[in-house]
């Protein structure tokens, strides 16, 4: 059929864990906490069997909630590659760009409506959208969603939905007990599903780099001229803090790019595309882009300021030494 199709197509043969072990208590309706961290298929893992479900019954609508923009758009991505030729409809709900295009993909009432919270309770107060229309709910990163601030606004979401017959998906890296209270309030029964994973770092080689008072941005340009650091994706703890060595390397001739809180969406966009597209070498990073970027082959992590706390420290080296490729990730440190 169709969806495998899609399936052949993006040369998928062997389901990863997280999808083995959801997709069939998807198929038959359940509620599933997913406990998995990005990089291990877990959006292929709740969009196929929904893609699925509305197939078989066009009047079905779901709503899908991420906690940034990125992840957002990551999914809505993901959905058209998935469901080409089926005539499914998608519109993606977040903030950093006009409202106006974003209404009008609603008007047309798509199957499929991805957002961030804050932008999905703005359409609906303006009455663009109504909530009580979805029959299927994911909240995907939920710890995430909660160290944002979003609680409220996902709240506000959720006693808008219909009460009965309503299917909740959660995904989450993390299950504090925070994540664990939020889930149990919206979804009592959900069947948990957790893998054992190994270690994180599991495939990246760490190190440190020793700075010794010399100019960081000097040590990174020497670094840049080794070979090897073909796709490098670069830490740092503020926007401020990250455009100094972006300016020197640009000086300097190297293809770089940055996103961080003070670029607009499109500009964010752009740079993550030219970065995937190894269009640009080297990508500067502030913390909110750590999270759930999904890119190829980074070859190289480096900490140019170190994180704020382990769990930082992981969701960074995280970016590299995926699906079965090795990592390195190095840390600049005094």
């Amino acid at each position: 059929n169709a969806i495998h199709a899609s399936i052949r197509a993006r040369k998928y043969e062997v389901p990863t864990p997280i999808q083995d072990q959801t997709i069939p208590l998807l198929l038959e309706g359940k509620d599933v906490v997913g406990i998995a961290a990005t990089g291990t298929g877990k959006t292929a893992a709740f969009l196929l069997p929904l893609i699925h479900k509305v197939l078989k019954n066009r009047s079905q609508r779901v709503l899908i909630i991420a906690p940034t923009r990125e992840l957002a758009s990551q999914i809505e991505a993901e959905f058209r590659r998935f469901s080409i030729g089926m005539h499914l409809g998608s519109a993606i709900c977040i903030g950093g760009v006009g409202m106006g295009g974003q209404v009008f993909a609603l008007r047309r009432n798509p199957n499929f409506v991805i957002g961030t919270p804050g932008r999905l309770k703005d359409l609906e107060q303006q009455r663009a959208l109504s909530f009580s229309s979805f029959s299927t709910l994911v909240l995907d990163e939920v710890d995430r969603m909660l160290d944002m601030g979003f609680l409220p606004d996902v709240q506000y979401i959720v006693s808008r939905l219909p009460r009965d017959g309503r299917q909740n998906i959660f995904f989450s890296a993390t299950m504090t007990y925070a994540v664990t209270s939020v889930i149990r309030g919206i979804s009592p029964n959900a069947v948990h599903v957790q893998i054992a994973k190994s270690a994180p770092t599991a495939d990246v080689d760490q190190d440190v780099v020793r700075v010794q008072g010399r100019p960081k941005v000097d040590i990174l340009h020497r670094l840049l001229q080794t070979e090897g650091f073909d796709k490098v994706l670069v830490f740092g703890r503020t926007k401020h803090g990250m455009d100094k060595p972006a300016r020197a390397l640009d000086k300097l001739g190297i293809a770089v790019a940055s996103i961080h809180g003070n670029k607009s969406q499109n500009q964010r966009e752009r740079a993550l595309a030219q970065f995937k597209g190894n269009r640009v070498r080297v990508l500067l990073a502030t913390d909110v882009a750590s999270r759930g970027l999904d890119i190829d082959s980074v070859t190289h992590v480096i900490n140019y300021d170190a994180p704020e706390s382990y769990e930082d420290y992981i969701h960074r080296i995280g970016r590299t030494g995926r699906a079965d490729k090795k990592g390195i990730a190095l840390t600049f440190v005094d």
